[in-house]
Parts: structure tokens; sequence; C-alpha cells
């Protein structure tokens, strides 16, 4: 199964991530990605330099950022992995990564199911 993990900031500190911090996040991307689990990941930009395509009552509407919402979102993994509490597990060892490493960075992590064809088969 595979699952997207994103990452929203709830709390960002005045100080840039320490050094620590980034070297325990690269050596944990090593990890899951010799254990064949860690398919793709990165930072993602702003919303301020992003846009929003929304479709309400048949209307279609584009609005450029930043958005209104307190949580940014800054980063996805998708991992491939035999189950959800697996996901789980590999997101809570990034998230307990910045707890030890970055004192006052908060943030939430949503792990999701990627849907494939599998889902989708017709039923017999």
């Amino acid at each position: 199964m595979r699952y997207m993990i994103t990452l929203k900031v709830t709390a960002q500190p005045t100080t840039p991530p320490p050094a620590e911090l980034m070297a325990a996040i690269a050596k944990l991307g090593e990890e899951a990605t010799r254990a064949g689990v860690l398919l793709d990941t990165n930072g993602l930009a702003p919303s301020a330099e992003g846009a929003r395509v929304e479709l309400v009552g048949g209307k279609l509407s584009v609005t450029d950022g930043p958005f209104a919402e307190a949580k940014e979102l800054i980063s996805y993994a998708l991992y491939q992995v035999r189950t959800k509490e697996e996901a789980i597990e590999w997101t809570s060892r990034f998230m307990k990564i910045h707890r030890d490493l970055w004192e006052g960075w908060e943030g939430e992590a949503d792990v999701l199911r990627v849907f494939g064809p599998e889902d989708f088969a017709p039923r017999g």
C-alpha cells in the first residue's frame, strides 16, 4: 500500500533548523530508502508562491496564495508499506526527530492511503 504523508507546521521557531536536525532527517530518509519503503519526499514552497483552483457552483476560480490557513503545508513523503501502522511508525519517527532536535517547532502530519487501480477494479 502507498501512503502520502503531508506535513504542516503549526509553530515555527525564529531560529533556523539546526544542523543536527537536518542530518537526522537525511539519515532517516536514507534508512527508509534502504528499507525500500520511501518512494519520494520533498519540501514545498510557501503558499505565497502557489495558487488555489476551486470549483464551486459550477464556476472555476483561481486564487493566488498566500492562503489564510494558520497551518502551512511544508513537505510530503510517499511510502510503500504493508500497513497503515507502518506508515504511522515512519511518520512518528520523523516527528520525534523534530521534537528532540528543534525546540519550539510544532506540526502535524496526515497519513493518507493512496488509491491504486485495485481500488477501482470491478467487483465480481
